[in-house]
């Protein structure tokens, strides 16, 4: 089993910066693709970016060269640098953990990663 929880979100204005953390218990820092995903009110779930054990990263078209994925192995946590915000990154941002071993990690699976955190608010202003 394994745990993974979220922080860091807030509410900024456009232009602005967060940076989201999420820690990792049990199995699932060791997981193949640690991912960022965001729901904003009324739309469907959608990736943000994607890291791989072999440290390749994917982004969603969106926020390529804003968004940053990184993670930190001493302290379990994984990372989303967010920068030069938009209104359209408001939602509901998770981290989530899928997949042992090598392969490829899909920004957004079409199965559901097994393991999810609680989600943490990010709110833009204009």
């Amino acid at each position: 089993q394994g745990q993974l929880v979220e922080s860091g979100g807030g509410s900024v204005q456009a232009g602005g910066s967060l940076r989201l953390s999420c820690e990792a218990s049990g199995y699932t820092y060791y997981s193949r693709c640690m991912h960022w995903f965001r729901q904003a009110p009324g739309k469907e779930r959608e990736g943000v970016a994607v890291i791989n054990t072999d440290g390749s990263t994917t982004y969603a078209d969106s926020v390529k060269g804003r968004f940053t994925i990184s993670k930190d192995n001493a302290k379990n946590t994984l990372y989303l640098e967010m920068n030069s915000m938009k209104p359209e990154d408001t939602g509901m941002y998770y981290c989530a953990a899928a997949g042992l071993g090598r392969g490829y990690c899909y920004l957004n699976p079409s199965v559901s990663p097994r393991y999810w955190g609680q989600g943490t608010q990010v709110s833009v202003s204009s």
